[in-house]
């Protein structure tokens, strides 16, 4: 996540949404848009994005997060209709605690091997 910019949605204001767009949003259409050729020319292959719980399930101290992360879920809800027949998907998954140490007081955490054993 780009800097330690937390934002309540009352709080959240251009400068601190824009680098979450750039970082869950436009990321994930620049990486979707280097595969996606080669996976619809083969008609197959799966896209998957992740983001926290926020992008389903809104946590107020996080709202400028929550934001991106529910917009790139929506993106790729969108994408996987567009490609549907087609052979590609494309999946979205919230992990719903924060991945290693130094995430907000009282935040489920967890490494990375307890969640993908």
């Amino acid at each position: 996540m780009p800097g330690n910019a937390l934002a309540t949605p009352s709080e959240a204001t251009v400068d601190n949404l824009q680098p979450q767009i750039e970082y869950y949003l436009y990321g994930a259409i620049t990486a979707a848009q280097t595969v996606l050729p080669a996976m619809r020319e083969a008609g197959a292959g799966t896209l998957l994005f992740t983001t926290g719980r926020g992008s389903v399930d809104p946590v107020p101290m996080l709202g400028n997060v929550n934001a991106a992360g529910a917009a790139l879920r929506n993106w790729v809800i969108n994408l996987n209709k567009e490609l549907a027949g087609g052979g590609v998907h494309a999946a979205h998954v919230a992990i719903n605690v924060w991945i290693g140490g130094g995430g907000p007081e009282g935040f489920p955490t967890a490494t990375s091997d307890e969640i993908a054993p």
